[in-house]
């Protein structure tokens, strides 16, 4: 019994070990992708940078989704690819391990992560994608301060068009200053600085005072000539323009938790593209999470090369599986939301297909002496692979040119 139990502190350190790197690695890689988009889009708004931070912390959950059964698949598979190239699993079985029985502790990792991703996409992932969205309304609302852009006319309150050549100083001092302004009773004024700042007033949020220097006024009247008057310091009174309030989370089916999904999906008394699309969003869901119970098994029947070899065909084609059966749900959920295939069909039916295809390729590893589900895969590969090596070889040497005979 204490060899057993060696045995599977020894396996839960080989799966541990790969499997939080690869959990870090995927992550790191989608928040690196999605931070550069986010100062693009932030820069171009003109919002403060720290709303790029904001923003990725409510998109770590839906990575973390995509990250956790990528990396417990890979975990399993690469502690026990380990196993076999270095001819410990052999010893394990001769003296009676089943693979059944060496998948122990990784199916306790497993359910583990099944309850984490579980409460990850029905709770946490609706409530950050909602902030998320929030956040991105507000950015390009103005209500974060992104509302006026260096270079570019604004418009505020429909008769303010303001345009500030440079900013210094983060922000505090704004030079090359144009405003223009407009009254219901036709005054326009022109107005254009050197240098100015915006004031906060305590008792009027919704007002500011745009602080402005070294500059020239050029009032306009109807029927009357312009006058033109030169300043010293001016105050300008700004009256910010109304920000709506967001919506209410809800405004998709991503930001319902699983709960709410069940109350709308069975509610006969909506209407049926809202009941229908619920049910679909709530099935791939569920599909998603239910779908990792299948992964050690997938990653067992892939992890073992054929015998004398060392081919890394298996974890290609391990990846190649989950993210083609990723994909094919986000299709058949968006399918199903349009109501033109029934979400049970649609997200289940693959699922089905999915897992009986795992059981038969872990039985053929496990159950079947010699067996290798990927045996013909791994022998067209090989053919190719010698087929390259020939030809690169042949292209290293060069063509073979004729020797001159020798002349008498």
């Amino acid at each position: 019994m204490k060899f057993i139990n060696d045995i599977d502190r020894y396996i839960l350190r080989l799966v541990l070990m790969p499997m939080f790197g690869i959990f870090l690695l995927a992550a790191s890689l989608l928040v690196m992708d999605k931070m550069l988009r986010l100062f693009d889009f932030v820069a171009t708004e003109g919002g403060p940078i720290g709303v790029v931070f904001k923003m990725l912390a409510n998109m770590l959950p839906e990575y973390a989704s995509l990250a956790i059964p990528l990396g417990l698949m890979l975990g399993i598979l690469l502690a026990f690819r380990k196993l076999a190239t270095s001819s410990e699993l052999d010893v394990m079985r001769a003296v009676g391990l089943s693979y059944t029985r060496m998948l122990r502790v990784p199916y306790m990792i497993t359910v583990v992560l099944v309850v984490c991703n579980f409460a990850i996409v029905g709770y946490l992932q609706p409530l950050a994608r909602y902030y998320y969205e929030e956040l991105n309304y507000e950015l390009k609302s103005g209500a974060l301060g992104a509302s006026i852009k260096v270079g570019e006319f604004t418009a505020l309150k429909d008769r303010i068009a303001l345009r500030i050549d440079e900013s210094r100083d983060n922000g505090q001092r704004l030079m090359g200053i144009f405003a223009r302004l407009s009254n219901d009773k036709g005054q326009v004024l022109s107005i254009s600085a050197r240098e100015g700042r915006f004031l906060a007033l305590k008792d009027h949020p919704d007002t500011i005072i745009f602080r402005l220097e070294q500059g020239q006024i050029i009032q306009d009247m109807p029927g009357q000539m312009p006058r033109v008057l030169s300043f010293t310091r001016h105050d300008l009174p700004i009256e910010l323009p109304a920000i709506e309030k967001f919506r209410q989370r809800g405004g998709q089916e991503r930001e319902y938790l699983l709960p709410e999904l069940m109350k709308l999906g069975w509610n006969k008394e909506i209407p049926r593209e809202d009941r229908v699309s619920s049910q679909a969003n709530f099935n791939y869901r569920m599909v998603e999470v239910v779908m990792m119970l299948l992964l050690p098994l997938l990653a067992v029947a892939l992890a073992i090369p054929p015998k004398r070899s060392t081919s890394a065909l298996g974890l290609f084609v391990s990846i190649v599986m989950v993210v083609a059966y990723h994909k094919v749900n986000q299709y058949a959920n968006d399918v199903a939301s349009l109501g033109k295939i029934s979400p049970i069909l649609g997200l289940w039916g693959p699922f089905f297909v999915f897992a009986a295809l795992i059981v038969w390729m872990y039985w053929k590893v496990a159950y079947v002496p010699g067996g290798q589900p990927l045996g013909w895969l791994e022998t067209a590969s090989s053919k190719i692979m010698k087929r390259v090596k020939s030809l690169l070889r042949r292209n290293r040497r060069g063509p073979i040119l004729p020797v001159p005979a020798e002349q008498g």
